[in-house]
């Protein structure tokens, strides 16, 4: 576990330790219209205000050290007993419009707040938290618009005895961020209202899950395609009929094509039933026909999707044998057989390629190179990442800013999610139901899951060049309802996932939708 030294200002600790110094008052902030000593290298270590910044509370918290992301220094907060600090830079003479904070974050986590903030710039205070990350170094952004000629910038702590935060490396320039994707997966949703299934909203009235979560603030919906499942759900009749609802909401919709009769994921694409025996060249026309069919239908009711997922985490292929990553030939036929359906439905459908595995940079890497090298066409990128299973945030913002540059494409998370609890609603054990599973800094509660959501989303806003389209929740809907458990061929199968829907126990809309109203 890395914990943050404090060097040269050892001395000051046992004058300084746990004292809020909130009646000193603040330095005189200098103004400048370009930030100053953004690196924090122009003091050295020890330097209790670095130039250019002010304090406000316990100062004594705020300090310069060794061990920069890219020189020398960082600014550190830490303290050997609760402490509440702000670390700030006062700019004037700015010129109007929108701006945009770059910084390089750390942080032990187990603050009661940590965060960057713009602020006094002439409209609403914009923020953003610090992800929890002990060892590398993760980019966020803060965007503003500054309609006043200044604006301050403010890095924030309200901490607990020993909690700690390092900042780096900060720029403030004109510019934009945001997502446009705040979405989530809601197939579950037909099945589960069809065997009782009851959806409220946080005051506890029962309603139309689809428009509290678009109340929420949701604007996208993913709903999976299977060829002909054994329970009648998720076909194209289905998604036909939910399709209605989405759009009746005003949300754009994603079709995640599965290509299979059931769950298709890194370890199984099964062919579906009425495609075995078929031949490669067969199988491209599978592909093709079922593709255009379903999104011709989808847009001949007037719900033509906006964006289409050829495949479902297909890390290693799809339709096996014939498509797996060992013939790569073979895959991207049939991958381009479904980009081509997409297209001759509506040139204007975006089209994404989706791996798991969101954290490891080698395999999207060797993945995506193959894809190119084989005239794989795709308009965009999805990855899945869940924090327990698929390594850092630190490893996931690297490997999406490595897929946006290398390939220019638009990137997304096309999967991810977070416990509020960890116990069951039904007696299948839940696939993440022990404490140790967790990801250290992010409890199993409605607190932990927003906090996961709103860090994943400023992960993608920080994607260079604006190519960080947002995220989907999976899944937000599937709550424990008899009948609409995991396995389409067992009727009293269970549900694992229940603990990480958007929806507690109680049915309500959980207030980690919150989420959703992330930039």
């Amino acid at each position: 576990m890395f914990h943050p030294r404090r060097t040269l200002r050892a001395l000051l600790l046992p004058l300084a330790a746990g004292l809020a110094l909130t009646a000193l008052p603040a330095q005189t902030a200098r103004a400048a219209s370009t930030l100053t000593n953004g690196g924090f290298e122009a003091d050295g270590a020890g330097a209790a205000t670095p130039a250019g910044w002010s304090e406000y509370g316990s100062a004594a918290a705020s300090f310069a050290e060794a061990g920069g992301r890219s020189g020398s220094y960082r600014l550190s907060h830490w303290s050997s007993g609760a402490y509440k600090v702000e670390t700030y830079q006062y700019l004037s003479g700015l010129t109007n419009g929108p701006h945009k904070l770059t910084a390089w974050v750390r942080s032990g986590g187990g603050q009661n707040a940590a965060y960057i903030a713009l602020k006094n710039c002439g409209g609403a205070e914009q923020r953003t938290d610090l992800p929890v990350s002990a060892g590398g170094w993760i980019r966020i952004v803060v965007p503003v618009n500054v309609t006043s000629n200044q604006c301050t910038i403010s890095i924030n702590s309200d901490a607990n005895a020993g909690n700690w935060i390092n900042v780096d490396d900060l720029t403030f320039a004109p510019g934009t961020s945001g997502t446009s994707i705040k979405g989530a997966d809601i197939s579950s949703v037909p099945k589960s209202e069809a065997k009782g299934g009851v959806y409220r909203t946080g005051a506890g009235a029962t309603g139309d899950p689809v428009a509290i979560l678009k109340s929420a603030g949701m604007n996208y919906a993913r709903l999976k395609v299977w060829v002909n499942p054994a329970d009648g759900y998720n076909n194209k009749t289905r998604v036909l009929a939910m399709a209605k609802r989405v759009k009746a909401q005003g949300m754009k919709l994603l079709v995640d094509f599965h290509y299979s009769d059931t769950w298709a994921d890194p370890g199984a694409q099964s062919k579906p039933a009425a495609w075995a025996g078929h031949s490669y060249s067969q199988l491209k026309t599978d592909v093709y026909h079922h593709t255009y069919d379903v999104l011709n239908a989808l847009k001949a009711q007037g719900t033509t999707a906006d964006m289409v997922q050829v495949g479902n985490e297909i890390n290693g292929g799809m339709l096996w044998n014939e498509g797996s990553t060992d013939n790569w030939t073979q895959l991207a036929g049939l991958l381009n057989s479904g980009y081509n359906a997409v297209k001759a439905v509506n040139s204007s459908t975006s089209v994404a390629l989706h791996l798991a595995k969101g954290g490891d940079l080698t395999g999207t890497r060797w993945w995506f190179d193959s894809a190119v090298a084989n005239g794989v066409r795709f308009d965009a990128i999805g990855l899945s990442f869940y924090g327990y299973w698929h390594g850092t945030l630190y490893d996931f913002q690297t490997t999406l800013d490595d897929a946006a540059a290398r390939y220019g494409k638009p990137v997304f998370v096309a999967e991810t999610a977070y416990p509020f609890r960890l116990d069951s609603d039904d007696t299948h054990e839940n696939i993440i139901n022990t404490t140790d599973e967790l990801v250290p800094g992010y409890p199993a509660s409605t607190t932990g899951q927003t906090r996961w959501m709103n860090d994943m989303a400023s992960i993608v806003e920080a994607v260079p060049n604006g190519r960080g389209l947002g995220v989907f929740y999976w899944e937000a809907t599937w709550t424990a309802v008899t009948g609409n458990g995991w396995d389409p061929t067992d009727p009293a199968s269970g549900n694992g996932w229940e603990n990480q829907a958007l929806f507690g126990y109680d049915d309500r809309a959980l207030t980690s939708m919150s989420w959703f109203r992330h930039r």
